[in-house]
């Protein structure tokens, strides 16, 4: 269907990223119903590998300047924008110096595991919320990969639950194989701050944990890969949302 307005949340996306399935496919998905006439953006981290000048970044500074409160903390909120190379559809990235700046993705050189992924991942979902309201522009689909952005329908689903911007928008899960790592053990107190308190994975605090406790959140789950890992497979089939087996991008228009 036409005329919709879609909004992809996504942790990763070609060419910003070259060398994933989701980031082949969220590109994929998004150019498809772009081209199909339907008001597309995407939304992604502005993590410290992408090249502002090579794909020629900047900063939007209407919806720059807001602060996102962490645990207590103000952490500034920058947006910059690009159009994917070659088309006319916009990719908007969210920035914080000290979160986003650092060139590896979620682990040092070293392999350990950065202290604040969870906190990285709260700014970006709210981040989100909050910019996207600031667009004036209320999508029809939310369409969500990558587990940073399954923080999005914890958030939506308990701290703005009172508010009714997102209230008719349908959100669409897609679970991928993506490498897990646990958060640390401060994470269940930043989200109680949020007043976020009873959530399953806080018995288990790990990215994929959060990705399957989001599947009870949304609208529609869908496989981004055709085979899923045994825990996520296992969560795929239990949960109660509907739920599509593997799409590829020129399909992806049966779930909206």
């Amino acid at each position: 269907m036409a005329n919709q307005k879609i909004l992809y949340v996504t942790t990763e996306l070609y060419p910003y990223q070259e060398d994933s399935n989701m980031a082949t496919m969220v590109n994929k998905m998004a150019l498809k119903m772009h081209q199909g006439g339907n008001d597309v953006r995407v939304f992604m981290p502005k993590f410290g590998q992408i090249s502002e000048r090579k794909f020629q970044l900047h900063e939007v500074i209407r919806l720059s300047g807001m602060n996102i409160i962490i645990n207590d903390l103000d952490q500034p909120l920058i947006i910059k924008v690009a159009s994917l190379p070659g088309e006319r559809l916009q990719v908007y990235f969210i920035d914080n110096e000290e979160y986003f700046k650092r060139k590896q993705f979620y682990k040092h050189d070293d392999g350990k595991i950065f202290e604040d992924n969870d906190e990285r991942a709260i700014f970006f979902a709210r981040g989100v919320i909050e910019t996207i309201k600031k667009l004036n522009w209320v999508p029809d689909v939310i369409h969500l990969n990558g587990w940073m952005a399954s923080f999005i329908p914890v958030y939506l689903k308990n701290y703005y639950k009172n508010d009714s911007y997102f209230h008719d928008s349908k959100l669409v899960l897609s679970v991928y194989n993506e490498e897990d790592a646990k958060f640390s053990d401060s994470l269940e107190e930043k989200l109680k701050f949020d007043n976020i308190t009873e959530l399953n994975a806080f018995k288990n605090p790990t990215f994929k944990q959060f990705v399957i406790e989001s599947m009870d959140m949304v609208d529609v789950v869908v496989k981004g890969d055709e085979f899923l890992e045994d825990d996520l497979d296992v969560a795929f089939n239990q949960t109660k949302t509907a739920k599509s087996e593997y799409l590829d991008a020129e399909s992806i228009n049966t779930l909206y």
